[in-house]
């Protein structure tokens, strides 16, 4: 017998779950790893209305992928290691988010990281071959809550105006109005980011799947991303003129809700029936290409590391990350001590210049009832100041709110830590955006985040109060009026190993309607700002880092 006859047969390409175990293992432990990230997103999505489409996401993507697992197979498995260099980038981004308090930016980096580490461990070809659906997973991140202001402030532009041009007269101020028939507020529920982030994710899925130009896919997409935006100012319009014709027995309470996603999913309806009609047919497959790509991959496979190695990288990637996030963690518990912050603020503001003599004095009698609704400080203080020699009305009121050992569920900045809470019956917030104004402290100009608040008009009850509230953040012994800056300070905070220690400042004194009494809350700020952040000194150097 010869030796051709003992050659054993050549053996064919591994079988598909084979090839698929060193990405399925590497994601495993990604997933593990940043297990808390994971687990903050899914109970965003189970307690809010706005992001519960995402439970559906992960299944459509598994099953747009399923669809391509015929071409899948004519792809050879060529890692490529580039691809470490957006994951590394990736997991730089998560540490900074986590640090920062930023979970959005923590969890859209997570995303980031699965859709890389498929490239990575399988080849870029692979990936291309399923990149809509590894970019669709990117609709699971629940973000659009910051574009929730600029939408309402959109929706109540739109509604005034057309109320106006309706001949029905219209008295506002910032996101509430009034018409002959009654009151009006849009609220959070009337911006309509629910109806856009739901438009915009099956938008896209239909795109996809009917239309094979891109000139047509990000048409479609563009027109589902202006469709709700429209819709929804249309549909604020109409509930407000059912509510004034029907003398407000239509379209009062929850029931505007109702006739809003039924408006709504008659308005998506059209337009899809409208996509439908501009289907369009899929390029002819070359065959003849394809073959040579999967050659040339199969070629330069040989070259490149390996599925198992690749992937061994990426988990040894983001187990570094994890272990750099405990680590800075573990500095900044033991930056904490043990005993509760104490914030206290003073009886008596002086001068400047260190005169004796009191400028302003802290006051029994309230000017206001109201106080800021921020959660879970580790400690707050509360003053109300009247200048030696004013009337009643010459005063102002300070809140102090100390964080640290900041969390998903306690930290400073976040939409639920506002000046007012949403559907509040007692105080509404005028500016949206609010103002930004300066102020002098030791270390120069300052700015802070201004807004007005009024009392619901009501001449039978009492007459109707307002109040101007500044805002400003201490982070890393700065004052930061931008939500995003003093994020950044924060992280940048940790990540010296200094803790998470924060605070919030807050000024607030009665004015007109005209904003007469301004002036009052410019001297006050600009003259006692640096005295009031020092009660914050006591607190932080208990907090020093242990070597």
């Amino acid at each position: 017998m010869s030796m051709a006859a003992l050659k054993l047969p050549a053996q064919g390409p591994a079988p598909a779950w084979q090839q698929m175990l060193p990405l399925l293992l590497a994601l495993a432990a990604l997933l593990w790893l940043f297990r808390e990230t994971g687990t903050a997103m899914v109970s965003i999505w189970s307690r809010s209305d706005t992001f519960a489409h995402a439970f559906l996401v992960p299944p459509i993507a598994l099953a747009l992928m399923w669809r391509k697992r015929a071409e899948l197979a004519r792809v050879a498995i060529a890692p490529s290691a580039p691809w470490l260099l957006p994951l590394a980038a990736c997991c730089l981004v998560w540490l900074l988010g986590q640090l920062a308090g930023v979970h959005a930016v923590a969890q859209t980096a997570l995303v980031a990281m699965i859709v890389s580490a498929v490239p990575a461990v399988l080849g870029t070809r692979f990936a291309r071959v399923i990149a809509f659906p590894l970019l669709f997973l990117f609709f699971s991140v629940p973000v659009g809550e910051f574009l929730i202001e600029p939408m309402m402030e959109g929706t109540a532009d739109f509604t005034v105006a057309a109320l106006r041009l309706s001949g029905i007269p219209v008295y506002r101020e910032g996101l509430q109005f009034v018409i002959p028939s009654g009151n009006w507020s849009v609220v959070a529920a009337c911006s309509g980011v629910r109806y856009l982030i739901a438009s915009v994710m099956v938008g896209t899925l239909f795109a996809y799947l009917n239309f094979h130009s891109l000139k047509r896919r990000l048409a479609f997409v563009a027109v589902a991303i202006a469709v709700p935006v429209v819709a929804n100012w249309l549909r604020a319009y109409m509930i407000v003129m059912l509510g004034h014709l029907s003398s407000n027995k239509l379209a009062a309470g929850a029931d505007h809700l109702v006739y809003g996603w039924i408006f709504f999913g008659v308005v998506i309806l059209l337009m899809f029936m409208i996509g439908a009609r501009f289907v369009d047919a899929a390029p002819a497959a070359d065959a003849a290409a394809e073959a040579a790509a999967a050659a040339a991959s199969a070629g330069n496979a040989a070259r490149r590391p390996g599925p198992w190695l690749m992937a061994a990288a990426v988990g040894l990637t983001v187990a570094a990350t994890q272990g750099l996030h405990d680590r800075i963690d573990g500095e900044g518990v033991a930056a904490v001590s043990t005993i509760p912050p104490a914030l206290e603020l003073p009886a008596r503001l002086l001068t400047a210049g260190g005169s004796s003599a009191p400028s302003w004095s802290a006051i029994d009698q309230p000017i206001t009832r109201w106080l800021p609704a921020y959660r879970h400080s580790a400690a707050f203080a509360a003053a109300q100041y009247r200048r030696s020699g004013g009337s009643d009305s010459d005063a102002v009121g300070v809140w102090v709110g100390l964080y640290r050992d900041q969390g998903y569920d306690r930290k400073m900045i976040t939409s639920t830590n506002v000046l007012v809470e949403e559907g509040s019956m007692t105080w509404l917030a005028l500016a949206h955006p609010a103002a930004r104004v300066a102020a002098l402290a030791a270390g120069g100009a300052v700015d802070l985040h201004a807004t007005q608040l009024r009392t619901p008009a009501d001449p039978k009850l009492n007459p109707t109060q307002r109040l101007l509230v500044w805002r400003v953040y201490r982070v890393a012994g700065r004052y930061v009026a931008s939500d995003a800056q003093a994020m950044l300070w924060l992280a940048l905070q940790r990540l010296a190993g200094r803790g998470d220690d924060s605070a919030v400042l807050m000024f607030y004194t009665p004015v007109s309607e005209d904003g007469q009494g301004s002036e009052r809350l410019q001297q006050f700020v600009a003259a006692h700002l640096d005295q009031i952040a020092a009660v914050l000194e006591p607190a932080a150097s208990a907090t020093a880092p242990r070597r």
